[in-house]
């Protein structure tokens, strides 16, 4: 379960699944229509248009008629606040993560109560996509300002405008949602929805089967074929747009030698591991980026190699003498984490490293400096580099900014410059070297590594018309979401 309904606070793979049918933006990503290209297609959300007024400038056109689920009319002033430094694009945001998404806006300005314009610090030729992702999600001012004031500081649970909103909130247990039936988009086809944590993916199986279930999430490939064997049930996969992804700690006194790292990355047979976990259904990339990019995506970038030969030469050459390295992960949290972490070490004794596995069930309450390697994951916000490497990894990402595992590498001030010319320019050219520069740097100051692309699997009630997303996003809009019942 998330720890907030905060949109633009918990920005996590749980989070999103459960806010997006809470929340919407002003720009919605298309994942349904063939046109769409797995969301790289911008449609109207809370806007119904938007143009650039100059270089700087974006104007939005909002809907008409829009209410959140406290009764109150959207109107620009909320867009303000949303967006606001003080809550999500200063320096200093209450919501730490926001200035990753938005520390490019100069100021949001309300000309009339339904439009509003954004203006940004440098050209940016990603805001449309920037108002369709993860931190855009729409929250009333008036309300969230009275919760602040009795949440110390930041409101666990503000309102929203989309399809269902919450009724009840039970930590680590489940959380209840009702629909909302003056949505905008159509009346909700659930009367309610209700999401559960149940760890044990047995249980979970079982639940389907049983019909308690209408859709479980996170279905290992093993157990594709048991579910397809049965008469009302089946699984539905996609291909995320996520990594999972190994974080290593750069200023511990093992890993800070580059030559380490370098070596623990080609120490990974990631070919194998797809093979052996996913039945060779996930997807291991070409480095930190994905071909959504378009022409942004580098295919001469050699991303993740397999080279234990070289992988030993470069322990012997850092004077590498069987330090211990702690391997930490949770055992369920992201699917195969722990088998892949058995494997992962097993690859890592072949080439020398004396390494040993520590699970842990939460990374809550634990100092992120005394963990050497931990298991994470990568989303890609946007089809674009900033949506990726540079949002993740830069200096407002949890690598730099709360966990400082990557701080201080000779590379890094060279990716942060280079970072802040990526999203501040539109020439292409010049956009396409510096993206693939810091692809470079990431791989040669190896502050972690991407392991692959999981296989996302649901188990799916036949009579459920529902299609997943190649984000965590679960659409539970009324075009997305039917039932074949009497």
């Amino acid at each position: 379960m998330p720890a907030t309904l905060e949109p633009g606070k918990e920005l996590s793979n749980v989070g999103t699944r459960v806010n997006y049918s809470i929340f919407d933006t002003l720009i919605r990503r298309d994942f349904l229509s063939a046109e769409g290209g797995g969301g790289s297609t911008l449609i109207p959300g809370l806007a119904t248009s938007w143009s650039r007024i100059d270089d700087l400038t974006l104007e939005v056109k909002l809907r008409e008629g829009v209410t959140f689920h406290n009764g109150a009319a959207l109107t620009a002033e909320d867009i303000v606040f949303t967006f606001s430094p003080q809550r999500l694009s200063g320096e200093n945001a209450l919501l730490p993560e926001g200035p990753a998404y938005f520390s490019v806006l100069d100021e949001v300005v309300a000309v009339d109560p339904l439009t509003v314009r954004f203006v940004t610090k440098a050209p940016d030729p990603l805001l449309e996509q920037r108002l369709a992702s993860w931190a855009s999600w729409v929250v009333n001012k008036a309300d969230w300002e009275a919760k602040a004031a009795t949440d110390g500081g930041v409101p666990m649970f503000p309102v929203g405008t989309g399809p269902y909103m919450l009724e009840s909130y039970k930590a680590d247990e489940a959380i209840h949602l009702v629909a909302f039936d003056d949505y905008f988009g159509g009346m909700p086809t659930a009367a309610s929805v209700t999401f559960r944590e149940v760890p044990e993916p047995s249980t979970r199986v079982a639940g389907l089967v049983s019909g308690e279930f209408d859709i479980v999430t996170n279905v290992a490939p093993d157990q594709i074929d048991q579910i397809n064997g049965y008469d009302d049930i089946e699984t539905r996969s996609v291909v995320l747009a996520n990594s999972h992804v190994l974080v290593y700690n750069v200023t511990d006194t093992v890993l800070d030698d580059i030559r380490i790292r370098q070596a623990m990355n080609l120490g990974i047979d990631r070919e194998l591991l797809n093979q052996a976990l996913w039945g060779g259904q996930a997807v291991v990339p070409n480095g930190h980026q994905y071909p959504e990019y378009g022409d942004m995506y580098n295919p001469d970038h050699v991303g993740l190699e397999y080279a234990p030969d070289r992988a030993r030469a470069l322990l012997a050459e850092a004077g590498y003498n069987g330090e211990l390295i702690r391997y930490t992960t949770q055992p369920n949290y992201y699917l195969n984490s722990l088998p892949a972490a058995q494997a992962i070490i097993e690859m890592w004794k072949e080439i020398g490293l004396n390494v040993e596995l520590n699970v842990v069930e939460s990374f809550s309450g634990i100092d992120p400096s005394t963990l050497q390697v931990r298991t994470w994951s990568n989303s890609t916000r946007y089809p674009d580099p900033v949506g990726g490497l540079w949002n993740v990894w830069g200096p407002f990402g949890s690598a730099q900014r709360a966990n400082k595992s990557w701080i201080g590498t000779e590379n890094l001030a060279r990716f942060n410059e280079l970072g802040a010319i990526l999203q501040s320019t539109v020439d292409l050219e010049t956009r396409q070297q510096a993206a693939w520069e810091m692809l470079e740097l990431w791989k040669t100051d190896a502050p972690g590594t991407i392991l692959y692309q999981p296989l996302e699997t649901y188990g799916v009630a036949k009579d459920v018309n529902w299609q997943p997303y190649t984000f965590y996003y679960m659409d539970l809009r009324p075009e997305n979401l039917s039932f074949n019942r009497d």
